[in-house]
């Protein structure tokens, strides 16, 4: 009776520690399946949206996110930069956005869907070098005639204002890109997708 008492427990212990490292065995297989059904880097750079916060980003200031491996600029205009578009209308190449450079919904004077958000892809049309991300809204010293401010990109000389509109007899043939978005809520935005509960 006491030798089976024995057996058995030497069983139970057995049992438990063949238990416990099948257990651990099923965790560690499940980490990585769980792990692939989240975005990899390589789904993110060929295009998966991007949340962004920008509670933070006061009037005046610029951030930058990559979205498909590209910049992507986020302004909050100042009203004096706002102020400076309606003056432009007859030295940008395409003042009304008529070329498809940006989502239906972005097509309007500040090519956004809030007048003070400015979200573009920070990639010169021309040959995609990446324009200048520093600007100033007001007379840039150097600059042809009464620039206003906005983007240069210093490769072959084309400047874009506050919209990410291209001025005239530039070489970069159209406007700056405005990728979909959607406010998921009034500081966060979903870049590279503009369907909300997507």
């Amino acid at each position: 009776m006491s030798n089976q008492g024995k057996v058995d427990c030497g069983r139970r212990r057995l049992i438990v520690a063949t238990a416990a490292v099948g257990g651990a065995g099923a965790v560690a297989a499940l980490v990585p399946f769980v792990s692939s059904l989240l975005p990899s880097e390589r789904a993110k750079a060929a295009g998966a949206p991007v949340e962004v916060d920008i509670g933070k980003l006061e009037p005046g200031q610029m951030m930058t996110v990559e979205w498909r491996g590209k910049p992507v600029w986020i302004i909050n205009r100042t009203k004096d930069m706002l102020d400076t578009l309606p003056k432009l209308a007859d030295q940008v190449a395409d003042p009304k956005s008529e070329k498809n450079q940006q989502p239906a919904y972005a097509q309007n004077d500040t090519r956004s869907i809030k007048p003070e958000i400015m979200v573009v892809v920070g990639i010169c049309t021309h040959l995609g070098c990446s324009p200048s991300s520093k600007f100033k809204a007001g007379a840039e010293e150097g600059m042809a005639g009464d620039w206003l401010g906005g983007f240069l990109c210093p490769c072959h000389g084309s400047t874009f204002d506050f919209a990410g509109r291209v001025f005239k007899a530039k070489p970069a043939p159209t406007n700056l890109e405005v990728p979909p978005h959607v406010y998921l809520a009034d500081t966060r935005i979903l870049i590279g997708d503009d369907k909300k509960g997507a």
